[in-house]
């Protein structure tokens, strides 16, 4: 895959800082199951690791990332692996990416931003991306930055990093458990004010921020919510409230 390289300016009041990237090599081994492997993504600022559930033939694909620690299986109970079987059956490729440096925003939209030429280099021709608390104001600066994006799935996020949510213009969900006791519901609340149309928030009530007493849902919502942005389905703006599953 050919080099690319990527430029990010300052977000929220950073010094002035350019931040390039560029891929100088990919590797892949497989790993225990059939159809995933391990990539490992060489670059200007070092390694990017992550794991690509691949799916032969499709053209969309969605990248996972996770908070400021960083990971790779995300929250409600190692929800990116089976969020990756589930897209599978419908087509869909799923990268998920670790961070080089986990709680360091500029550098970690960097590598998503790294992840999103990687996939665009395999065949991917549209692309969503989903990312948890930290990770979830990360894929909103991605995806006002990366062309191909066709959506942002936003799970618990932080406010840092969202200022410029209005300049993305992509379909936007925001997801957030009412009980959240890390991040404040009211952080999805104020992005989901300032973000531009078409947009949604989901809401579920006695749910704290790893989002695990509404798994299930998250799953089915994610499931559908995804394959239609790759599709380029119509998205009607909106939020809606529930019950999670699992209290």
């Amino acid at each position: 895959m050919p080099g690319n390289m990527w430029d990010m300016g300052p977000e929220d009041d950073q010094e002035d800082e350019d931040l390039t990237l560029q891929i100088t090599r990919v590797a892949a081994a497989p790993a225990d199951e059939p159809g995933v492997f391990r990539v490992r993504l060489e670059s200007t600022r070092g390694t990017i690791e992550g794991v690509l559930h691949a799916v032969e033939g499709g053209t969309g694909a969605v990248i996972c990332v996770g908070g400021a620690m960083g990971g790779l299986d995300g929250p409600a109970d190692r929800m990116y692996p089976r969020l990756a079987g589930l897209l599978a059956a419908k087509g869909v490729t799923t990268l998920r990416l670790e961070y080089r440096h986990p709680n360091n925003f500029e550098e970690c939209v960097i590598d998503v931003m790294a992840g999103c030429s990687f996939m665009q280099g395999i065949g991917a021709a549209d692309l969503v991306l989903v990312g948890h608390s930290f990770g979830g104001a990360v894929v909103i600066k991605a995806g006002e930055l990366f062309p191909r994006v066709r959506g942002v799935a936003s799970m618990s996020p932080q406010l840092h990093g969202t200022r410029q949510v209005e300049q993305m213009g992509k379909p936007l969900l925001l997801v957030h458990g009412a009980a959240d006791s890390v991040l404040d519901a009211e952080a999805s609340e104020d992005i989901y004010r300032r973000a531009l149309d078409p947009k949604r928030i989901v809401l579920f009530a006695d749910t704290g921020h790893s989002l695990i007493q509404a798994k299930n849902q998250i799953d089915a919502l994610l499931t559908e919510w995804i394959p239609q942005r790759l599709n380029d389905e119509p998205m009607q703006s909106g939020r809606s409230e529930y019950i999670a599953d699992g209290v």
